[in-house]
C-alpha cells in the first residue's frame, strides 16, 4: 500500500517541490485567463522547455494527457 504520508515528507515537501508545483499550477491558471485552457478539459499544460518555473506564454502550450505524459520520460 502507498505510504502518501511518507512520500509528501520525503519529497513533496521539499522547498523546491513546493516551487515547482506553484509554477505549474500558476501555467494552468495563466493559460485559463486567457480562454487556451478551461476547467475539466481533460487537457496538460506543457512547459516547452521543460521548466515550470518559466511561465511565459511562449513556453507554454496545451496538449492531451497522453502526449504531455509520454514525453515527460
Amino acid at each position: 500500500m502507498r505510504n502518501y504520508k511518507e512520500e509528501y515528507a520525503k519529497y513533496h515537501s521539499k522547498p523546491d517541490q513546493k516551487k515547482r508545483r506553484a509554477g505549474r499550477n500558476k501555467a494552468r491558471a495563466l493559460m485559463i485567463k486567457k480562454g487556451r485552457a478551461s476547467k475539466g478539459d481533460g487537457k496538460d499544460v506543457d512547459h516547452k522547455n521543460r521548466n515550470p518555473l518559466n511561465n511565459a506564454l511562449s513556453n507554454l502550450r496545451i496538449q492531451s494527457k497522453s502526449t504531455n505524459r509520454a514525453r515527460n520520460k
